[in-house]
């Protein structure tokens, strides 16, 4: 079978090289540097299974910036294109989505399109009924940045957006590439699939806030946090997991996605989707204040990516600290080896780890790291419990 990726991010590159194990896959992007790296099998993200399965795999997949070529006979085109949040709008900017989906309509016309990209409720349906067929499908993604392939591999489920023979398909397709067989799969309509996408990831971010805001009362009353945690941990229906402070929510997903959900309850009554997305704020003003009242003469941020294993720092909580630091007039330095520039928003990247420790009087950190054991007494974090 013949299928195209557009898109040669986290989403687009992991669904590529899981279907290229058995299927004719061209990867096709507008970046030629991403291009030119997966033609020579070389991963253009920090992930180690595609670094694997690129390097020593024989896959079946093919590297292109030619849309013409990319799109020929195509049976499926996988759209995995970016759609940020844009707080203009008050919603996705679903831009590439669509430009995906009318060339594909006019370069592929008899391909069925399926829309991994997350999109806002209702997407699809309207997508549909521009284009004026119903081989346009949404089929979220569950993946962790750093970890996309492996999830793809071991996939928790599996839902596609429609009960077409072409969306069973299109599951089996995403079955018979991974390891783990037994999954439960779920075929729902389109808009409810949407739902599911940003319901989850909101509840995620709820999780996450809920353990921030208990880190605060417990911080500002003087408490132990790790006490409280682990005994509202015991209770089983809440559970010892996804539970580690930090200073935010943050990377790729939860922050839109949060946000994208509250726009689509524009119309509906809610209280809790809001108090989450305040959350984050609140959360985040919280900790600088911690950090400022420290009165350090200079703040090094550790890191600006969101975990470990990852290579990407957008939207990553510890960016909003160090804002909140610099506004009061705190001077700023960044210890961060997956950045190529030599200042991040006016501070200074310092690349040697040693002098970063000696010129930083606090040093910030959203994740411990072994590395910053020897500065433990000038360490601020509130990870507990080493996990992301």
């Amino acid at each position: 079978m013949k299928i195209t990726v557009v898109g040669l991010g986290f989403v687009g590159l992991s669904n590529a090289v899981l279907l290229a194990q058995h299927h004719d896959v061209t990867a096709l992007d507008v970046d030629p540097v991403r291009v030119s790296l997966v033609a020579d099998r070389r991963a253009p993200i920090d992930d180690p299974e595609i670094t694997e399965y690129l390097a020593t795999r024989p896959l079946r997949l093919t590297a292109s910036a030619d849309p013409h070529t990319a799109y020929a006979g195509a049976q499926f085109v996988v759209v995995a294109t970016p759609t940020n949040y844009d707080p203009v709008t008050n919603g996705f900017d679903t831009r590439t989505v669509e430009a995906v989906i009318a060339e594909a309509r006019a370069r592929a016309p008899d391909a069925v399109i399926v829309v991994r990209s997350t999109v806002p409720v209702g997407f699809v349906t309207r997508m549909r009924d521009q284009h004026g067929t119903d081989a346009i499908l949404f089929a979220p993604e569950f993946l962790r940045e750093g970890r996309a392939l492996y999830d793809n591999l071991h996939p928790s489920r599996i839902v596609v957006g429609d009960t077409s023979a072409a969306a069973h398909r299109f599951a089996a397709l995403l079955l018979e590439g991974a390891i783990d067989r037994d999954v439960p799969v779920l075929f729902t309509g389109p808009t409810e699939a949407e739902a599911i996408k940003l319901f989850a990831n909101t509840f995620l971010a709820m999780r996450v806030a809920y353990f921030n805001e208990l880190d605060s009362y417990a911080i500002a009353r003087g408490l132990s946090t790790g006490q409280i945690i682990g005994g509202v941990g015991l209770d089983p229906r809440i559970g010892a997991h996804y539970n580690n402070p930090s200073f935010g929510y943050g990377g790729y997903c939860l922050p839109k996605d949060s946000k994208q959900l509250l726009a689509n309850y524009d119309q509906v009554p809610q209280k809790l989707i809001a108090a989450i997305v305040d959350s984050n704020r609140t959360r985040k003003d919280f900790i600088a204040d911690r950090i400022i009242e420290r009165q350090p003469a200079v703040v090094g941020i550790y890191r600006l990516v969101m975990k470990a294993g990852s290579d990407n720092f957008r939207d990553s909580s510890v960016q909003g600290i160090m804002k909140r630091v610099k506004a009061k007039g705190i001077p700023c330095i960044v210890y961060e080896p997956a950045l190529d520039e030599t200042h991040f928003f006016n501070s200074p990247v310092v690349r040697d780890l040693g002098a970063f420790k000696r010129e930083a009087d606090l040093i910030v950190a959203n994740r411990r790291h072994a590395e910053l054991d020897d500065v433990s007494g000038k360490l601020f974090t509130r990870d507990l419990f080493g996990v992301d």
